[in-house]
């Protein structure tokens, strides 16, 4: 998604909720903070800026395990009130997996979404339907909350990925064949054409959701108007491909 924002000149601010190592913090350095999202203090970083005129988009990547305390969280805090009160752009891309444990956290996140735009996002880390096959099962998870949009992020090639996380860069710069500090390397062809092909599809699903349109005149230079926050919260057990 920062890949996105980057590449349609959406100023963008992006805190990694997964304290100490920060995966996010790893790729995407000049945007990423690190913070502990159960700390006032880090709350405090987080929400007491969002009046911040550039970047007016901030991405909050909420690690496993700290979806709902999170939003218990901005739910006292009265973030979700304001949400609600449209002086808030407040979108939540739940990051899901083919499990029944992972697609449970529908059912915990259903009250907290009266006001955000909700997408619940199937991470395709395998060659699993989660349970399409079964309209029973499928039906009572994805079709819970209303005005609830799914979104596809299909299953990358496996040594792409790693190819990915030993490079440590962006999948953008992977494509373009730049290193840590935008230095030449040379990159599998072969990978480089999976990941941009894998970008495309991912950036197709954003574009069909007009995801630059919901965050508003965000572009560089325009004048703002509230502040867009966007949750990316990760499921149980999966692995972050999401670009």
């Amino acid at each position: 998604m920062l890949d996105y924002f980057s590449a349609n000149n959406v100023a963008t601010r992006a805190f990694d909720t997964e304290s100490p190592r920060g995966t996010l913090k790893r790729f995407h350095p000049d945007v990423t903070e690190i913070v502990d999202i159960s700390a006032t203090a880090d709350q405090m970083k987080i929400l007491d800026t969002l009046n911040a005129v550039i970047p007016s988009v901030t991405v909050i990547d909420v690690r496993a395990g700290l979806l709902s305390p999170s939003l218990v969280s901005l739910r006292d805090i009265g973030f979700l009130e304001a949400a609600k009160a449209g002086e808030i752009t407040f979108a939540v891309f739940h990051i899901l997996g083919p499990s029944i444990a992972s697609l449970d956290e529908i059912a915990e996140t259903a009250n907290f979404m009266t006001g955000a735009k909700y997408f619940l996002v199937k991470n395709f880390i395998n060659n699993t339907s989660f349970f399409e096959w079964d309209h029973s099962t499928y039906n009572s998870y994805f079709h819970r909350i209303k005005d609830a949009t799914e979104l596809t992020i299909p299953k990358l090639d496996e040594m792409a990925f790693e190819q990915v996380e030993i490079a440590s860069v962006p999948f953008l710069k992977f494509v373009a064949n730049k290193g840590i500090h935008d230095e030449a390397v040379n990159n599998s062809f072969v990978l480089r054409g999976y990941v941009r092909h894998w970008l495309a599809n991912i950036w197709s699903q954003y574009d069909r959701i007009k995801l630059t349109d919901i965050v508003g005149s965000t572009k560089l230079g325009r004048e703002q108007k509230g502040e867009k926050i966007i949750e990316n919260m990760i499921g149980p057990g999966l692995r972050r491909a999401t670009g």
